[in-house]
């Protein structure tokens, strides 16, 4: 099949599993505890069908971005769900042996999980926006608050105050970025579910790569390629780091020149900078994504892969080779997304 003729797929791991996307079709699989895969599938569609400026360069990273969250949160629900029936049916078991009863399993203990017995392990809507909201203000936090005052107050304290009027504030901002983003990943790496999740990211770029290059979607096709992938989100975020500095660099020293400081006070000047850099987090995403398609493209050229050698090499943290049930995951998912989609092209009563 040339490139021409084939889908744009993406994913993302979840807890024991992998989620597909293609231009108009989603699946996740995951696997059980009794080693069944369990899928579940959905039609897609982006915003920028419906309103077409959207897939404009440069409006469109910040949609995908948008949409990447969605579709994760929803496969994580899904793979939570599933993980928690297993944990209700492992704990179930337990009793029973304690109980002297073990010569008598349930007939369903190893049976497939249905949707009946996954929506009794659904999580809260409450919980699911709790965690969302809980994890975007720690991303805020982290890499975008605690950046920017630790070097704001490390100037002050080494005698000689950086002002947002500077490249070289942006500079150091962007580097210790980077150092806690590094850190994040580091720390979150020595949990144990963590690493089997960094393997399933390894098996879906894997996957990925054997469709692309036209392979059979087998195992020994997709383990050939490497875990790692420029069009990955890491990449992407290691660039919107890079481009966030070009951009503040920029935009600050203008907001400061048309309008001169907010208020009199330093630390409150600040709280307003941190404030603006959050809506301009949205072009810079479609920098990135365009920046990422470029490079992506021409891998083949060394401008290109020297451009992606920073993300690729952070790659090397949020991925793992994979076990070979782990590709038959992801490969599962992708064989269910492709096959979606083609059956929307022939039309929906043959979806």
């Amino acid at each position: 099949m040339s490139d021409e003729g084939k889908y744009k797929v993406g994913g993302q791991a979840v807890v024991e599993g992998v989620m597909m996307r293609s231009p108009h079709s989603l699946a996740v699989a995951v696997r059980r505890a009794n080693g069944e895969i369990i899928c579940r599938e959905s039609t897609w569609r982006s915003l920028w069908e419906r309103f077409g400026f959207l897939r404009w360069p440069f409006f469109r990273g910040s949609v995908v971005l948008l949409e990447s969250m969605v579709n994760g949160i929803s496969a994580l629900n899904f793979s939570a769900k599933v993980a928690m029936a297993d944990e209700e049916a492992a704990k179930q078991e337990k009793e029973r042996e304690e109980s002297g009863d073990a010569e008598s399993p349930p007939e369903d203990t190893a049976a497939p999980a249905g949707e009946q017995e996954l929506e009794e392990h659904k999580v809260s809507d409450w919980v699911i926006w709790g965690t969302v909201i809980f994890a975007l203000g720690l991303g805020v936090t982290l890499f975008i608050a605690l950046p920017h005052f630790a070097v704001w107050l490390g100037s002050q304290l080494a005698g000689r105050e950086l002002t947002v009027e500077e490249f070289l504030f942006h500079l150091i901002v962007g580097v210790v970025k980077f150092g806690v983003f590094i850190g994040y990943i580091a720390l979150i790496s020595l949990m144990k579910d963590v690493k089997r999740v960094f393997m399933y990211h390894g098996a879906e770029h894997q996957s990925i790569y054997a469709y692309e290059a036209g392979q059979p979607l087998t195992v020994e096709s997709a383990r050939e390629h490497q875990p790692l992938h420029p069009r990955c989100g890491t990449t992407f975020l290691i660039m919107v780091i890079a481009i966030s500095i070009l951009v503040f660099s920029l935009v600050f020293p203008l907001i400061i020149l048309l309008v001169g400081e907010p208020t009199k006070m330093g630390w409150l000047n600040q709280v307003i900078y941190v404030g603006i850099k959050l809506p301009l987090l949205f072009p810079i995403a479609g920098l990135a994504y365009e920046f990422q398609r470029l490079t992506s493209r021409y891998m083949d050229r060394w401008w290109a892969r020297m451009l992606a050698w920073p993300g690729m090499g952070i790659q090397r943290m949020t991925t793992r080779p994979p076990t070979d049930d782990q590709l038959e995951v992801a490969l599962t998912s992708l064989r269910k997304v492709l096959g979606r989609e083609e059956s929307l092209k022939r039309g929906p009563a043959s979806v």
